[in-house]
């Protein structure tokens, strides 16, 4: 492994081969996650006057978005980089409960233990959208620490799994589920196993996770649990190194925020600038720096890279828009220097979250679709018509399989791979986003672009999606054609 000292660069001259390998072997790890779940619910919408009832403005909603929080979203993190994950945690026996367990349920590669207590409130919180700002948020939450019983079973469950698992993480969100001496027990246990645990702490008294492996608090809970200053480097080192010493932590690695971390261990103290190119959401991104370290963790990677690792994954998930993860490939991209015009052809979940933060600016996005074979100056002139209508162009392209169908038979030149390749060449073109149905209606709907463009051949009720976005207050196109250009009279002429 390449050296990591304080004075590294965010971002390296040239790529590195040692941590682009340590970021491939994050998805060959088991990781157990215990903690507290909690459902998170985004309300986005628009606002465009204000109520005569009070002065407050009226949320006109759009649409709604529910995604598991708190440990939950440590959990979406781990399976985003490919890691195997046990999860145990506690839900009420009501319908967000249910809800939960589906949503957790439905995520690969994780085995749920999501217990009922019944009586308890499942923790919600609801956030109002629009524009890309929040304008409020709603907690809904039972902060009792959870039934004796319940907490024995849970706890026999949580040493099964951590035999099975290489690292556990406690998520304490402080709801309940790490009451009492559940951390103390698990840290023992976690001892007896031969397993790494790392604590993302709640609250003042850090003794309740003495001889934890790594404990990952913020500037602030630092300062809560030392009653020291953190204002500067050197006081975070001697509060950190107090908090080490004075509870027999392993290690402590301190989130700075747009600071980026601290390493503070037996060998002393590393810091590691922040490494995000821009900031839009910091929801969640502690959630993912741990998720990150816990995976290299498992992988055996020495401890200042896999902080480093834990730096990088969290300066990409701040660049997203809403809790968002941070996935193997964003890694990668982010440990790549160069800029290649392949990086414009992205899946369907990355097109959905690059287009939010071109949103969440305030830019038009434009999407059109179809098969571009061979691609000629007809193509070119619709793609630069259309661009000059947005300001970012999404074109959605037929998979070979889709097109096959569309077209009725093994007409296609370029494979699918080409295809994009080609488009993603062209300066009009911001993204491309390949789809496997026969028609592209599932990925306007995910993305919901303001400008539908579509060419002059069809008229507005042949194009698909226009009804979709048209009802979002989106507006559709047909853009003219250059005439004399096709693809059937290319094919046709190479055919003489």
């Amino acid at each position: 492994m390449n050296q990591i000292t304080p004075g590294n660069p965010p971002r390296p001259d040239q790529p590195n081969p040692d941590l682009m390998a340590a970021v491939r072997r994050l998805a060959h790890t088991s990781v157990m996650v215990i903690g507290d779940v909690m459902l998170d619910r985004y309300t986005y919408g628009s606002v465009a006057r204000i109520s005569q009832e009070a002065p407050v403005p009226i949320l006109c909603i759009e649409r709604e978005v529910a995604l598991p929080g708190g440990a939950g979203n440590v959990v979406r993190n781990l399976t985003a980089l490919g890691c195997a994950t046990a999860f145990i945690a506690v839900v009420g026996d009501d319908q967000e409960g249910s809800d939960l367990t589906g949503l957790i349920g439905g995520q690969p590669n994780v085995e749920p233990w999501l217990l009922v207590q019944g009586g308890r409130t499942t923790t919600v919180k609801t956030r109002l959208i629009a524009a890309g700002q929040q304008l409020l948020r709603t907690d809904r939450e039972d902060l009792e620490p959870i039934q004796p019983k319940l907490a024995e079973r849970m706890l026999r469950i949580a040493g099964d799994a951590m035999a099975a698992t290489s690292v556990t993480v406690l998520s304490d969100y402080g709801k309940g589920v790490l009451g009492g001496d559940v951390p103390a027990r698990l840290v023992a246990a976690a001892r007896k196993t031969g397993r790494k645990l790392i604590v993302d702490p709640r609250g003042a008294d850090f003794s309740r996770y003495a001889g934890a492996d790594i404990v990952m608090p913020n500037r602030s809970e630092l300062a809560g649990a030392t009653k020291m200053p953190v204002d500067t480097e050197a006081a975070i080192v001697a509060a950190a190194t107090e908090l080490r010493t004075r509870h027999g932590f392993g290690a402590v690695v301190v989130t700075r925020g747009n600071d980026g971390m601290t390493l503070i261990d037996a060998n002393g103290a590393q810091h590691f600038p922040a490494e995000a190119a821009e900031v839009y959401d910091t929801s969640g991104c502690g959630d993912t720096a741990l998720a990150t370290l816990a995976a290299a963790v498992a992988a055996q990677i020495p401890l200042p890279v896999a902080v480093r690792l834990a730096n990088l994954a969290a300066g990409v998930v701040v660049g997203k828009v809403g809790t968002a993860v941070a996935r193997q490939a964003d890694l990668l991209e982010a440990l790549s220097p160069q800029r290649s015009a392949l990086r414009k052809i992205v899946t369907r979940e990355a097109a959905v979250e690059q287009v939010e933060r071109w949103r969440h600016k305030g830019w038009r996005v434009g999407f059109t679709n179809g098969c571009f074979d061979l691609l000629h100056p007809g193509h070119v002139h619709l793609l630069e018509s259309a661009r000059e209508k947005c300001d970012r162009l999404v074109v959605g392209l037929n998979s070979d399989a889709s097109a096959t169908r569309v077209k009725g038979g093994p007409r296609l030149v370029q494979p699918e791979a080409a295809r994009a390749a080609i488009l993603a060449s062209l300066a009009s073109v911001d993204l491309v986003c390949m789809f496997d149905e026969d028609s592209p209606e599932s990925l306007i709907e995910a993305l919901r672009p303001d400008l539908l463009v579509k060419g002059a051949n069809y008229t507005l009720d042949q194009v698909v999606g226009a009804e979709l976005v048209q009802s979002w207050g989106g507006s559709v196109a047909l853009a003219d054609l250059l005439p004399g250009h096709s693809t059937a009279a290319t094919l046709a002429r190479i055919r003489e």
